[in-house]
């Protein structure tokens, strides 16, 4: 006889090892200052990073479209869900990125699940840094390609693997790595993929809109160009301040996806007005570099001001600053108190990342003041203080 599910005993279980997750309800606009659970709070927690959610022009933009063009798409892209609203992002995506083509996807995590299971079968080894995205290495699991994961960021051994390597190959990895926020050294990816007639792709999901001349991403952050990082994913529902993703890459490339591409395929098309408020972000983001500049400033004011109180940072320079913990139950009581005083700023723990490496992911925005920050480095010597963290 089958044995019944243990849902009950495996969510206790969750609890008793501080691993239990559980949702907050937010009651305003996505924005540095916020209400959550009835309660305004001052957030560090958001991947808004240029401000862009609650913007002005994406709300008239949406709106606009929405009135003229309605609100569902009503079906796939191949059925008839294909709008000239997407096919003109597609395109000012491209050229923007410097790409021939441009796909878009409803999420950074079905772009990516989409990517690996169409291009990578049983016959491919397909790389990947131990620190990838969860979405990447769902990929490779769906695609059934033999996976194999380099300690992060050392490419002695990926070399060592390719060297030997006699058969179709891949590699993809997180271009800024979302629990970490240090950057993968695609200059030498780009030199071993070519070396080794392996194809690259990477996730640019924090890259893009903050990185980059004018927002270009971590490819052009290093001065690589579309024949350097062949395929690049980014998102539009970070720094781009919308929803949904898309795929950069050769026509063949784009063209081979929309055939092959199941959660392309297989899906309905995100809301054409919503293709229409992402085409006004990318002008916004073009014209972002005082935001930017004004990010960079407040990541140094954190650092410095973080490390002058002896906490350990992770090696970063991007808006994504943890500060690690390492126990998960003590990750998870300096969060609650911090709520409780009117910041919040989550903590995260296996399996998101790896066992005893619980942080709290201070992520920051081009909307937050250096007196927000200064806010909150003067909570966190509180705790200090008070010898609770």
């Amino acid at each position: 006889m089958p044995r019944a599910f243990d849902f009950a005993g495996l969510l206790a279980q969750k609890k008793q090892n501080n691993l239990y997750r559980s949702r907050k309800t937010l009651q305003s606009k996505q924005d540095v200052l916020q209400t959550v659970n009835g309660k305004q709070v001052l957030a560090f927690c958001s991947n808004d990073y240029l401000g862009l959610a609650s913007h002005p022009s994406l709300e008239t933009a949406f709106t606009q479209a929405a009135k003229q063009y309605g609100l569902g798409s009503g079906s796939s892209h191949l059925v008839n869900g294909h709008h000239q609203l997407h096919e003109n992002l597609e395109n000012e995506l491209a050229q923007f990125f410097g790409y021939e083509a441009c796909l878009t996807y409803s999420t950074g995590y079905m772009a990516n699940l989409g990517v690996l299971d169409a291009i990578c079968d049983k016959n491919t080894t397909l790389y990947q840094d131990k620190l990838n995205h969860a979405s990447l290495i769902d990929g490779a699991l769906l695609s059934r390609a033999k996976l194999k994961r380099y300690p992060h960021n050392e490419y002695e051994k990926l070399e060592n693997w390719l060297s030997v390597d006699d058969g179709q190959a891949m590699i993809a990895t997180d271009a800024v790595f979302s629990m970490d926020g240090d950057l993968a050294d695609l200059t030498k990816l780009s030199s071993l993929a070519k070396q080794h007639n392996s194809l690259l792709m990477i996730d640019d999901a924090h890259g893009v809109g903050v990185l980059g001349e004018n927002g270009r991403g971590t490819a052009n952050h290093f001065d690589l160009s579309s024949q350097d990082v062949p395929i690049m994913m980014g998102t539009l529902g970070k720094a781009f301040g919308c929803s949904g993703a898309f795929v950069l890459a050769s026509q063949e490339i784009i063209d081979y996806l929309i055939n092959f591409s199941r959660t392309y395929i297989y899906t309905t098309a995100v809301p054409p007005a919503l293709a229409f408020a992402a085409s006004k972000s990318l002008e916004l983001v073009i014209q972002a570099d005082e935001q930017r500049a004004h990010l960079r400033k407040l990541i140094v004011l954190f650092k410095k001001s973080a490390q002058e109180l002896g906490l350990v940072l992770w090696p970063s320079d991007t808006a994504i600053q943890p500060i690690m913990i390492g126990d998960s139950e003590k990750a998870m009581n300096i969060s609650k108190l911090l709520l409780e005083n009117g910041i919040l700023l989550t903590a995260i723990r296996e399996p998101t990342v790896p066992k005893n490496t619980a942080r709290l992911r201070v992520t920051l925005s081009a909307s937050h003041t250096e007196q927000d920050v200064l806010k909150l480095i003067e909570m966190l010597q509180g705790l200090i203080k008070a010898g609770l963290l």
